[in-house]
């Protein structure tokens, strides 16, 4: 009996959060969902929940993975991709861009 070792290439991935008001991350694959009080994106560690107030995605750059955003940060909550049910790929932020 053979058994295979699968291995799990897990990425970097940097949080600056500066002042509770400048938050910056890399690694973030998509933009699920956003207003000015909850921005939700897909990274390469999972669902990221961003919580705030007039919160504001001011760069997102597809070519290197980083997201800015500024407002006053309240929480970071981190989940797996399958947990948030309610938002699906096909209504993504970036997929609504490039339709």
């Amino acid at each position: 009996m053979i058994i295979e070792d699968k291995k799990t290439s897990i990425s970097n991935q940097d949080i600056h959060l500066e002042n509770r008001e400048k938050l910056n991350i890399s690694g973030v694959k998509d933009v699920l969902s956003f207003d000015d009080q909850m921005v939700i994106l897909e990274t390469e560690l999972g669902l990221l929940t961003i919580k705030g107030e007039n919160l504001r995605i001011n760069k997102l750059s597809i070519d290197t993975l980083d997201v800015s955003i500024d407002g006053m940060i309240n929480s970071l909550n981190y989940s797996a991709v399958g947990d948030n049910k309610k938002i699906t790929k096909g209504n993504s932020f970036i997929n609504k861009i490039f339709k």
